[in-house]
């Protein structure tokens, strides 16, 4: 998000950049650790997904780890509800809060003079072991991982190639 980052810049000291999951701009093995909050999941294919995992196991170096999360399926307690019988892709709304005077917080105008906007999201919802099964097709090794607050988790590495 082009936004995020503009705000992250502002917080000194700080490297930020917007890029391409499934193409990194980093050097191989160049970090020690990398996050992947919520994003893995709105990648529409499993290929996608893997091929993300990959992208950011590679910029990690020997010994370098990664937490990724991604939603769950399972949310049974959550205010979504989502469980185990339930379509795994899903399209979420998002509101974007219109303002009383139609102007957003970055200075441009919201259409319609301030009225809310709906945009739907992209999610595929994870079930248990379908995170760590892309970690390791991705060709990463997960030493830790669970759920928490209706998300999976994981920290993984890179797998060690002999």
């Amino acid at each position: 998000s082009q936004n995020l980052a503009t705000i992250a810049k502002s917080h000194a000291p700080s490297s930020v950049l917007v890029a391409d999951l499934l193409h990194l701009p980093h050097p191989p093995h160049a970090f020690d650790f990398a996050i992947s909050i919520a994003v893995v999941h709105h990648l529409s294919t499993p290929a996608r997904r893997v091929e993300a995992l990959e992208s950011i196991l590679q910029t990690l170096r020997p010994g370098g780890k990664v937490l990724v999360t991604v939603w769950a399926l399972e949310q049974e307690s959550s205010r979504r509800g989502w469980s185990e019988g339930d379509d795994q892709d899903v399209m979420v709304p998002w509101v974007m809060r219109g303002s009383k005077k139609g102007a957003t917080a970055q200075g441009g105008e919201v259409g319609g003079g301030g009225e809310d906007r709906v945009f739907n999201r992209y999610y595929h919802l994870f079930r248990k072991g379908e995170l760590e099964g892309d970690v390791e097709s991705a060709g990463g090794e997960v030493f830790e991982g669970g759920w928490e607050r209706d998300n999976w988790w994981v920290v993984a590495r890179p797998r060690v190639r002999v």
